[in-house]
């Protein structure tokens, strides 16, 4: 049989086998302190990966080190610093928030006061170095837009700002139907697609809609109990055409990428479980006895009789040893590391009473004459005051 990427229905049950091994192996989607560096990385990396989509050039290792050590290395300019740090300020409080109870009732997923938190912690920073040349005070992180926005190059358009309050507040009532969906049959990667572009079209702010758009779809997914995407940037091309496809009804395409996504962050969490516990928990092993000082003589036997006592699971055909090494040894690497995925939960506090003091009103009232900018299709959004050349907001 002839080898080839292999189909959209193939990706689907990998993802639904993944999905079935994260609830035997681990019993579910491990919180940030129980996988650490897992979390980490993917914090990393949807930073990185998500604000590249809209045009920032920092590069991984200089991420990591402005998220970790909170050090702008390099020679990019401030906005695009402020850019990276805001969404991984952002991304954090999602974690968090999905892995807590939250606010939130039973039969809501995900609120409109959640959707403009993430927006506010997202783009604050940048906004205070490169606001949106054509926002009003009233259009600040937080706000919806007050502008009517110009239809797309393929023919889809926005609804007109009064509406943007209402089409939200339905857009929140449809993606919590998604468990009853589910249940009833529905497929997860296309009713995620749907969700993820019923948002964009609704297009609630005047800028950051893409960033804010894929944030609130992790805070869905990692409530409902599944691993938080990362749409690379390498996908760039065919993300915006899944959502030209999706914009016509068609969301087949943007469930794919969402699925291989969910499956490349299933693989974080899987693959050092089947490598033996003693390699997953290295990480977390060596931070507790940091934590709590040296282990003493008795400490030590007992943990050697532990990791000894319990044999690694058996490997799979399909997983490659080179993956699990490598994995591993990311692992190991994390010793010692001070995972910063909390670090900013004190600030946060403090934002949100801000925010909820300042935006909690409702802003659907005009208090000035509406304006309309144009928002080409051709590139996903991205901050207002860009380079010559860069493209303007859209997604």
């Amino acid at each position: 049989m002839a080898r080839g990427r292999p189909s959209r229905a193939t990706v689907y049950a990998r993802l639904d086998s993944q999905l079935a091994e994260l609830r035997t192996r681990l019993g579910g989607l491990p919180s940030p302190e129980e996988s650490a560096c897992v979390w980490a990385d993917i914090w990393h990396l949807e930073a990185h990966h998500s604000t590249a989509l809209e045009g920032n050039t920092l590069v991984l290792r200089e991420v990591e080190t402005l998220l970790d050590q909170g050090k702008a290395v390099g020679a990019k300019p401030l906005r695009e610093y402020m850019e990276v740090k805001g969404y991984g300020d952002a991304a954090s409080w999602v974690y968090r928030e999905a892995m807590g109870a939250g606010d939130r009732t039973a039969d809501t997923l995900i609120t409109v006061q959640e959707i403009r938190h993430i927006h506010h912690l997202a783009l604050t920073l940048v906004w205070q170095v490169s606001p949106h040349p054509d926002a009003s005070d009233a259009e600040a992180p937080g706000n919806f837009r007050r502008h009517d926005i110009h239809p797309f190059a393929e023919g889809m358009t926005p609804p007109s700002w009064p509406l943007v309050p209402a089409a939200l507040d339905e857009w929140v009532t449809t993606i919590s139907t998604i468990p009853d969906r589910l249940e009833a049959g529905g497929n997860l990667p296309e009713l995620l697609a749907e969700a993820h572009n019923h948002f964009e079209r609704v297009h609630p702010f005047l800028d950051g809609n893409g960033r804010a758009g894929r944030l609130a779809l992790n805070l869905v997914l990692v409530r409902l109990g599944y691993p938080p995407v990362v749409i690379l940037k390498e996908q760039r091309a065919a993300y915006l055409r899944a959502m030209q496809q999706a914009d016509k009804g068609d969301v087949g395409p943007l469930g794919e990428i969402l699925a291989r996504a969910m499956i490349d962050n299933l693989n974080r969490f899987i693959i050092p479980n089947v490598a033996g516990p003693a390699k997953l928990g290295s990480a977390q092993d060596a931070r507790s006895h940091k934590a709590r000082g040296s282990p003493n003589a008795n400490e030590r036997a007992h943990h050697r009789a532990s990791t000894q006592a319990a044999p690694a699971a058996p490997m799979p055909r399909a997983v490659s040893m080179s993956v699990v090494s490598e994995l591993s040894s990311r692992n190991r690497a994390c010793v010692g590391v001070q995972v910063k995925i909390t670090a900013y939960a004190a600030r946060d506090a403090a934002i949100s009473a801000t925010f909820h003091h300042a935006y909690g009103r409702a802003t659907t009232a005009n208090t000035q004459e509406a304006a309309t900018i144009s928002a080409p299709r051709d590139a996903v959004e991205t901050c207002s005051a860009d380079a010559p050349g860069r493209p303007r907001p859209t997604r």
